[in-house]
């Protein structure tokens, strides 16, 4: 199959025949064998009898409904445990993702050899201050934490190497970070296109303010597991020693200090308790080290790594 297309959605009834047949015609043209894949993300709107209603016109439509809202990761990891295609393409199902854009994402895949490709809305027509500021910071910091030289990590419109979403887990908030994951899990070669950004036609937005917070929380994780997931002890074993070893100093400087002047009392000096803490913190850092350390060799995936490739093994 040469393309599997993955839209989640959420109260989207108005935008699916019109973006159905918008796929569809551009998969006649270029006589691609293809699916589309929806994932109803737990919508209480008449989304899933539309979705019924279109996969009987079309056999290439399959999809997965939600009992609830579980987020728009949940939905993408669905939909990427089942996708068949060479090239797998997500986009948002509000319609501002243009599928005229598919056949050039696919054959950067396929000719550029990429591994993922993520599309960058260069011009928006939300181009709020509350909105695009915000956001500017937020890519500004996935650029700077990760490495990669995306513009726009939010981005819906992707395409991916089949092989790229059958490794990786999304999972919580973590869809913003889908080429931080594919980093991490050794697909290194990460492109860039400019897309077109459409103005929406029906419905609402479905993304609050607080996207911006959950997402920089997110990078955080994500940064420190990629890391230090297998060898926590090294950040937390690394960082208990130092401040152990600072709360150490101070009290032999305190002890010390006794002695040279004997009518010196140690806990009339606010250092007195800066050591204490110190000593607290160190101590329980390495702790929060060795556990992980225990958590880590004791976990069913500790050994697990990524093959590229094998020949005559």
């Amino acid at each position: 199959m040469d393309l599997s297309i993955v839209i989640p959605l959420l109260n989207e009834e108005e935008s699916l025949p019109e973006l159905t047949e918008w796929i569809q015609r551009v998969m006649t043209q270029h006589q691609y064998t293809y699916e589309i894949i929806f994932i109803d993300d737990g919508s209480t709107d008449d989304s899933w009898k539309i979705i019924e209603q279109i996969s009987k016109q079309n056999p290439a439509v399959r999809a997965i409904k939600f009992q609830r809202n579980y987020g728009k990761s949940a939905a993408l990891n669905e939909g990427f445990k089942v996708a068949q295609g060479e090239v797998v393409i997500t986009m948002d199902a509000d319609m501002q993702d243009s599928p005229d854009e598919i056949p050039e994402l696919r054959r950067m895949i396929l000719e550029d050899q990429y591994d993922l490709v993520s599309g960058w809305k260069k011009k928006r027509f939300d181009n709020t201050f509350t909105k695009n500021l915000p956001s500017k910071l937020f890519n500004a910091t996935a650029r700077k934490t990760s490495g990669i030289k995306l513009h726009d990590f939010n981005c819906g419109l992707k395409a991916y190497r089949n092989k790229v979403i059958k490794t990786i887990e999304v999972y919580g908030e973590m869809h913003r970070y889908i080429p931080v994951l594919a980093k991490w899990s050794g697909f290194r070669k990460i492109g860039e296109k400019i897309v077109e950004h459409r103005p929406r036609k029906y419905g609402v937005t479905k993304f609050g303010w607080e996207r911006f917070i959950n997402g920089f929380l997110d990078l955080t994780t994500i940064m420190f597991v990629s890391k230090f997931g297998k060898r926590p002890m090294h950040l937390f074993g690394l960082w208990g020693t130092l401040v152990f070893g600072v709360g150490l100093l101070i009290w032999v400087y305190l002890f010390i200090a006794k002695f040279a002047f004997l009518k010196y009392n140690m806990t009339d000096r606010p250092i007195f308790y800066v050591g204490i803490i110190s000593l607290v913190i160190g101590v329980q850092l390495f702790l929060a080290g060795f556990l992980g350390e225990l958590i880590s060799r004791n976990s069913s995936i500790r050994n697990q790594y990524l093959v590229e490739d094998k020949l005559r093994i």
